[in-house]
């Protein structure tokens, strides 16, 4: 809560209509507010720690593969999202009309508590995210779950990249942000927003390290198998013309590289697991959410705008 509390002051003055939000999930959740709060600037709070190597703070694996593809006349943007099993039974979908405002309404996949994760708007604008472990917190700017919601409250993909842009990241992480026109990546550390275009085949593919240069990012070691990750979900996607749906969904079943691949299992020395994925059709304002692994799932459930 100490830590969490560094944040009042600027989140307060700049990002006042989040705030009130957060003030409403803990007064409805009957919880600390600043509980809350830490919830959804853990991000920051891992990576404000980690900074300071005198205390010494290691950051959990993640582990999460992501896909924005513009394809046959389709835009896709799809993930698997990976983190600690025990995690799981806090996983919820959650819609969002704001009535008297011009703001889109949001369909997303969150952590419960969450303000801002992975999903789509009424408008046909999306995001998926990839945790990147880089040094550096800059409390001034956006929180990276903040960020998603800003994504999720915007009208296009240009709007949503402004808008971040403009406003920069408090820590670090890989924005996927999409919409029927395609997608773009977004590398963001505490310094800069950099964006990742779609490559000749209309693809972003993006896993847990930066891509694109970054000689003035101190970015350790963390996971190895990420790099074998990209270079699979490049290689599976290579040769497939105009995919399906389905076929875009069975893409995130590979178990190359298990347990560390892009379908996840927490088995030896892997400590995370996928707890689900989903797949958006931005040009038809759907997405289907597969709760647990894509090979071994409890539940499919379709959102639609």
């Amino acid at each position: 809560m100490e830590e969490a509390s560094r944040y009042v002051e600027p989140l307060e003055k700049l990002y006042p209509r989040y705030f009130e939000e957060l003030k409403g999930i803990a007064e409805g959740s009957g919880l600390h507010f600043l509980d809350v709060l830490a919830l959804n600037v853990r991000t920051e709070i891992n990576f404000g720690l980690f900074a300071d190597k005198s205390k010494n703070i290691d950051i959990a694996s993640d582990g999460c593969t992501s896909l924005g593809w513009l394809i046959g006349g389709k835009s896709y943007l799809s993930q698997n999202w990976d983190w600690m099993i025990e995690q799981s039974q806090n996983i919820i979908l959650c819609h969002i009309s704001q009535p008297g405002t011009n703001i889109p309404d949001i369909s997303m996949v969150t952590e419960a508590g969450i303000l801002g994760k992975i999903g789509l708007n009424s408008k046909g604008v999306g995001c998926c995210l990839n945790a990147i472990r880089c040094r550096g917190v800059d409390r001034s700017k956006l929180p990276i779950h903040f960020a998603l919601r800003t994504v999720l409250e915007s009208e296009s993909r240009e709007q949503a990249i402004a808008a971040i842009k403009s406003a920069g990241i408090a820590g670090s992480g890989h924005i996927l942000v999409g919409d029927a026109t395609g997608s773009t990546g977004l590398e963001c550390t505490s310094k800069w927003v950099k964006e990742l275009a779609m490559d000749e085949k209309g693809r972003v593919c993006h896993s847990n390290h930066l891509i694109l240069d970054h000689p003035d990012v101190s970015e350790p070691p963390w996971l190895g198998d990420s790099p074998l990750r990209l270079e699979r979900i490049k290689d599976i996607t290579a040769n497939m013309m105009d995919p399906t749906f389905t076929e875009i969904f069975e893409i995130f079943k590979d178990t190359e590289g298990y347990p560390a691949s892009i379908n996840r299992k927490t088995e030896g020395n892997c400590i995370t697991q996928t707890l689900f994925n989903i797949v958006m059709d931005l040009s038809d304002r759907n997405a289907q959410v597969t709760v647990g692994r894509p090979t071994e799932y409890s539940e499919q459930l379709t959102m639609v705008f």
